[in-house]
């Protein structure tokens, strides 16, 4: 066992778990926190995606002692019933959403991407490496490729993030 300090939506928890026990798997099944999903174990799916320091990666594909004193946000930690993020709010708001269980990851992923937008970072679309640029849909479907919706949600998906990032409201 390996004890590995992370602080988990704000708040610091000690995990005591094999070396080799990924971030998901302390997340879900050592820590109580079944917001992010396992869909493919792979890192292709992005229904694991969760933010640490900042940035969101796939949990699935990362040990947990590797983030000993990071700070690591999960779906839990952006909102609650009756205290929506202004991002799980759109997605309510405009049925970014089927089954529900990719949504965890999206919410996740487009928290991070808004906020990588607001820091100019360029995408693969991006006209111009610098500078400000507009989250079209093209630019946000491109963004957020790496996380799969089977029911195909998208156009709702993009919507929601879409609004979120013209109000200049918080994800």
């Amino acid at each position: 066992m390996q004890s590995t300090q992370l602080t988990i939506n704000g708040e610091s928890r000690t995990l005591e778990a094999d070396p080799r026990t990924t971030l998901l798997d302390a997340l879900r099944n050592h820590l109580g926190l079944t917001g992010s999903k396992k869909g493919c174990d792979h890192g292709q799916c992005g229904a694991c995606t969760v933010i640490v320091n900042g940035r969101r990666i796939n949990s699935c594909l990362t040990l947990a002692c590797m983030h000993d004193g990071d700070e690591v946000t999960t779906i839990e930690g952006l909102g609650q019933p009756g205290n929506l993020s202004d991002l799980q709010a759109a997605f309510v708001a405009h049925d970014g959403y089927q089954c529900g269980y990719c949504t965890p990851g999206q919410i996740c992923s487009a928290t991070a991407m808004l906020q990588e937008a607001k820091d100019n970072w360029p995408s693969n679309v991006s006209e111009t490496l610098e500078g400000r640029f507009e989250l079209t849909d093209e630019e946000i479907s491109e963004r957020m490729s790496g996380n799969i919706c089977r029911c195909a949600a998208y156009p709702n998906i993009v919507d929601a993030i879409r609004e979120v990032a013209t109000t200049g409201e918080d994800a």
